[in-house]
């Protein structure tokens, strides 16, 4: 019999759309790489409903939890801004329970790793602010909303000495896909910014204070690079350790 140690199981938030497109009712939408590299490095993937009721449940049986992306964004009003940009889009239900269960693993000290709206997520549950339409705010930026396919990268990141990441990929920089329209604003206390690109978006953070606690602005997921494989392995290993 296979401990679970061996094989950690990973909570995996997934987007929702309303009615239309593959349903006519409401469904949950996860692309198979989320859970193809979790499987890949090692462990075994679990889409978690929203339902924030039960999160604490969720995290009852999980090792690790990885906060998603997907095509819209966390309400201004949650980190303090009264106003709204015209491009934010927001889903209140998924929201409500990325924050209930990201909150939760945090208490727990359990492996969390943000990606892409994760990490914006993530950034904010940790007290910051985030850039609600980079074009707007970033002088001359990047296309970080990249023109060529999100399986390629799109530009390169530069990392921290001495942070988690640079110990995890061994290289200080790396390329990366990109497609996201925000970033995270600041660094608050207790957050370390990580990684940037070369037009000053903040591309990774780390709460130290956290045995793994890691949010990228990119998808690892794709394994675009030795760097984006070793995240995930990375990742697992905190997850198997979690239970030991």
């Amino acid at each position: 019999m296979t401990d679970k140690t061996d094989t950690p199981l990973i909570g995996i938030t997934m987007d929702s759309e309303e009615a239309g497109g593959y349903s006519k009712f409401p469904w949950y939408a996860l692309r198979e790489n989320y859970c193809g590299s979790v499987v890949a490095a090692g462990g075994m993937p679990l889409p978690l409903a929203h339902e924030p009721e039960l999160a604490n449940q969720y995290l009852d049986r999980i090792s690790g939890l990885v906060i998603t992306g997907g095509a819209f964004d966390v309400d201004p009003s949650l980190f303090g801004d009264g106003e709204r940009h015209e491009t934010v889009v927001t889903k209140d239900r998924r929201t409500e329970f990325e924050l209930a269960v990201t909150r939760g693993a945090l208490e727990r000290d359990m492996p969390l790793l943000g990606i892409c709206g994760g990490q914006q997520l993530l950034h904010v549950v940790l007290g910051g602010k985030l850039i609600q339409h980079v074009p707007d705010e970033i002088a001359n930026c990047l296309a970080h909303e990249q023109p060529n396919p999100r399986d390629e990268v799109g530009h390169e990141v530069t990392v921290k000495e001495g942070s988690l990441l640079a110990s995890i990929t061994g290289n200080l920089i790396f390329g990366v896909n990109s497609a996201h329209h925000q970033a995270a604003k600041d660094e608050p206390k207790g957050v370390v910014v990580t990684a940037r690109a070369s037009d000053g978006v903040i591309e990774a953070i780390e709460a130290p204070a956290y045995t793994f606690c890691l949010g990228v602005q990119w998808h690892p997921e794709f394994f675009i690079t030795p760097a984006d494989e070793k995240i995930m392995h990375a990742f697992i290993a905190a997850a198997r350790n979690y239970n030991s």
